[in-house]
């Protein structure tokens, strides 16, 4: 039996991929899986590129516990389980007059993949989709079900909302929500100093802030997103169909040829920066946020505290010219802010994210480990669902509450059952 993630990059033999349907189902997996000395790992829709994923072992996907299973549209929350995707989250929520407060740049991933690996969009005001949750319903490593909220348990809240699954199987989840909005999206193409001498402004005066950089040129895109009550302005068919060839057909034929001949990629990047036109769209907020994504890739993002985003973003352009990698997939900038949430990325400081890409099939590590040096220098943190080559010594340098999330962990999970190699290395191992 074999499973792969997204692009491929992650490859694992389980003995058995499970499909529950039901949390007793769920706890009746746990404790055969204890008594017969098995591990467990969670998948999702296999969007992470980490190690977090692989296993020889028993593999549990919640695709069968989908949907919502009760709303409150007065108090703004609904209570989903957990292997909702969430673009049917999206869709569900709409029905019913409600809307995530914000969102990623996809939308395939599950609720509870998203949430366990701190899964974000950008908005300097907004947090992880994690700061979303009210509560969570899961079971431990001894086969319990528990229910856990802020006021119940601060200590195992604050764990358990980013936890790599390695803390239990969350089965519901309980998420702070808005009513249905609008959002006017507007993207412009303009030069990279000109973005960077307006970033403050760009990051305080709208609701959502990105950028993409592309290399090997000094152009950037950039997206602004604002609540408004303006009549909806939707993407016509043929502003539909262009977009998809463009930034999907013809960019994959572009990146097939890079991939043959990577000499090729710096041209690449410039005919996509080329290619960049401005937008000006309206609509829900659950249609705009997400992205298509066609081409596929392997990714490393980091983020580093929002002072330090220029000097590292600067460092890593200058890495790519001087040493003319071949890469041409754009770089994303986002911005997201501080948390308390113990192994967040986002804990306890604004953070900036740059995420490198690049094409499936094309070398990407020493790319990603010249990249990561930078990072590294300015206190970065990997996106757990993403690539890095840290060890167990720089996570505990990385996070104050390292040794703390590790007892909680080791106390939900006594046996290790929900640890694969990768992480077991991390959190059971010490320096």
């Amino acid at each position: 039996m074999k499973w792969t993630n997204w692009s491929g990059s992650v490859k694992s033999e389980p003995i058995a991929i499970l499909y529950p349907s039901s949390e007793d189902e769920i706890m009746d997996i746990v404790k055969n899986a204890i008594v017969s000395n098995q591990k467990i790992r969670m998948v999702g829709s296999g969007h992470s590129f980490s190690k977090i994923l692989e296993t020889k072992q028993v593999l549990v996907s919640l695709d069968k516990m989908q949907g919502i299973i009760s709303h409150d549209f007065e108090s703004q929350t609904a209570t989903v389980w957990a292997g909702t995707k969430l673009k049917k989250l999206g869709d569900l929520l709409f029905d019913i007059g409600l809307a995530q407060e914000n969102m990623g740049d996809i939308n395939v991933q599950s609720i509870a993949g998203a949430l366990s690996t701190g899964t974000h969009g950008t908005g300097s005001k907004l947090g992880t989709l994690s700061t979303q949750i009210v509560e969570i319903t899961f079971i431990n490593g001894r086969g319990q079900l528990q229910t856990v909220n802020e006021q119940s348990d601060k200590t195992l809240f604050d764990a358990i909302r980013v936890s790599l699954g390695a803390i239990g199987i969350f089965t519901r989840v309980k998420i702070r929500l808005d009513k249905c909005y609008r959002l006017a999206e507007v993207t412009q193409k303009e030069s990279l100093n000109n973005c960077l001498n307006q970033l403050e402004v760009s990051i305080s005066e709208n609701r959502n802030f990105e950028f993409f950089w592309f290399p090997h040129t000094d152009t950037v895109q950039t997206k602004f997103l604002n609540k408004t009550e303006e009549p909806f302005r939707r993407p016509g068919l043929l502003k539909k169909a262009a977009d998809l060839l463009v930034e999907n057909w013809l960019f994959h034929a572009l990146s097939s040829m890079a991939r043959v001949l990577p000499g090729f990629s710096k041209r690449v990047a410039k005919i996509s920066a080329w290619g960049i036109s401005n937008g000006n769209f309206v609509d829900w907020s659950h249609n705009i946020y997400a992205t298509s994504r066609s081409v596929k890739f392997n990714e490393m993002e980091y983020n580093v505290p929002i002072e330090y985003f220029k000097t590292a973003l600067l460092e890593l352009k200058e890495l790519i010219e001087k040493e003319e990698i071949d890469v041409h997939f754009p770089i994303e900038c986002r911005f997201v802010k501080k948390d308390d949430i113990m192994i967040s990325p986002a804990y306890n400081r604004t953070a900036a994210y740059i995420a490198v890409h690049q094409f499936k099939g094309m070398p990407y590590e020493a790319y990603f480990k010249k990249s990561e040096a930078i990072f590294k220098k300015y206190n970065g943190r990997p996106h757990w669902g993403k690539i890095n080559y840290l060890s167990e010594s720089d996570f505990s340098a990385l996070y104050l509450k390292w040794k703390e999330f590790k007892e909680i962990q080791k106390m939900q999970d006594p046996n290790g059952l929900f640890l694969n190699d990768y992480l077991d290395k991390l959190f059971t191992n010490d320096p």
